[in-house]
C-alpha cells in the first residue's frame, strides 16, 4: 500500500476515520507479520499496551497530563541531581471547540473551560523549608488494551466532517474500572494494614478499602457532576471531601488536568491542610487512563498569594442545585 485509500477515492477522504484506517492497516499487518514469524502471543509482550505502560508522549493525554508530567518529573529527579522540574497542565477549548450539532460531541463545550496551573518539583535538599508538599506516590492505569475503554472520549468527524470529541455512554463504567485497577495498586502503598486484611478477607466479595483512614484530603478530577458523583459513591467520601473538587468544577468548569490543582488551592485557601496531611489527588483521561499522586503536606498551609481563589473563597461552598430534565 504505497498510497492511502481516503486519498485514491474521489474525492479524496482525508478524514480522521479515513486516517486511523490508513495507520491500522500498516501498523496491524506489520505487527501481525511480526507475531506470527516470531511465535510469540500478544500478551507475552511487555512493553505496549499493559495497564503499566509508562508513555513518556504527554501528547494526547487528555485530562490525565497532569499527573502523567508529575509521575515523569519525579522519574527524572531520581537520576539528575538538584535539579527542578516545571509541570504546566493547561486546557485551551479554542482549536477543540465543536461547530456541529451532534447531541454526543456538544457536551464537551457545556463542560470544558480555559485554565492552567503550573507546578515546581525539585530534589535539593536546601529547598525542603520552602517546600509545600512531599511527592510519596504516583500510580499510573492505561486501559488503552480494551478497544471498549479506547473509544469512550473519542475526537472523530460527525456526518458533516466537523471534528468533535464524542462521549461515550459508558465512560462512567469505564472511569470506575479504572480507579478499580488504579486503587488496586495505590492501596498496599497507602492504606493501613487493617484495610489490607479487610480487603484480603473479603476478596471473594466486592470490598472497597476505607481511604479515608489513608487520606486527609481528596482531589478528584472534575471532569463532570456524574463524575464526581460516582467516585464519591465508590470510595464511600463525604461532602465534605467533595467540596473542593464539586466548587472547582462550578467556578471553573472542567479546566483538564489543571483542576486538580485549582482543588488543591481550594483546600490550602480554606486553611484546612495542616502539617503531615496526606492528600490523594485522581486524575481520568481519555484512553483511558486513570493516574493518582499522593502527596504529604510538610507544613500548615493557607491562603497565600497567587491563589487562583483569592478574593472569594469566603463566598464558598455554595449550593448546586441538580437541574431536573424538561418533560414535554
Amino acid at each position: 500500500m504505497h498510497a492511502p485509500a481516503g486519498l485514491m477515492a474521489t474525492p479524496p477522504d482525508q478524514s480522521m476515520a479515513a486516517a486511523r484506517e490508513e495507520t491500522e492497516a500498516a501498523m496491524f499487518g506489520a505487527i501481525d507479520d511480526l507475531l506470527d514469524k516470531s511465535r510469540v502471543e500478544a500478551r507475552e509482550i511487555g512493553v505496549l499496551l499493559r495497564g503499566n505502560v509508562l508513555s513518556f508522549n504527554l501528547g494526547g493525554m487528555g485530562c490525565s497530563a497532569g499527573l502523567i508530567a508529575v509521575d515523569l518529573a519525579k522519574r527524572l529527579l531520581q537520576v539528575f541531581v538538584a535539579k527542578y522540574a516545571l509541570v504546566v497542565s493547561t486546557e485551551n477549548i479554542c482549536r477543540n471547540w465543536y461547530l456541529g450539532n451532534h447531541r454526543p460531541m456538544l457536551v464537551s463545550n457545556c463542560l470544558f473551560r480555559v485554565g492552567a496551573s503550573a507546578v515546581l518539583l525539585t530534589n535539593r535538599r536546601s529547598e525542603r523549608r520552602r517546600s509545600k508538599y512531599q511527592l510519596l506516590h504516583t500510580v499510573r492505569t492505561h486501559k488503552g488494551a480494551d478497544d471498549r475503554s479506547y473509544r469512550c472520549v473519542f475526537q472523530e468527524e460527525d456526518q458533516h466532517n466537523i471534528v468533535g470529541v464524542s462521549l461515550s455512554k459508558d465512560l462512567m463504567a469505564i472511569a470506575g474500572e479504572a480507579l478499580k485497577t488504579n486503587i488496586t495498586t495505590l492501596g498496599p502503598f497507602v492504606l493501613p494494614m487493617s484495610e489490607q486484611l479487610l480487603f484480603l478477607v473479603k476478596k471473594i466479595e466486592p470490598y472497597i478499602p476505607d481511604f479515608k483512614m489513608a487520606f486527609e484530603h481528596f482531589c478528584v478530577h472534575a471532569g463532570g457532576r456524574s463524575v464526581l458523583d460516582e467516585v464519591e459513591k465508590s470510595l464511600g467520601l463525604t461532602e465534605w471531601h467533595m467540596e473542593p473538587s464539586r466548587m472547582t468544577l462550578y467556578r471553573f468548569g472542567n479546566t483538564s488536568s489543571s483542576s486538580l490543582w485549582y482543588e488543591l488551592a481550594y483546600s490550602e485557601a480554606k486553611g484546612r491542610v495542616m502539617r503531615g496531611d496526606r492528600v490523594w489527588q485522581i486524575g481520568f483521561g481519555s484512553g483511558f487512563k486513570c493516574n493518582s499522586a499522593v502527596w504529604r503536606a510538610l507544613r500548615d498551609i493557607g491562603l497565600e498569594e497567587k491563589n487562583s481563589w483569592d478574593g472569594e473563597i469566603d463566598e464558598f461552598p455554595v449550593h448546586v442545585p441538580r437541574v431536573a430534565p424538561i418533560v414535554y
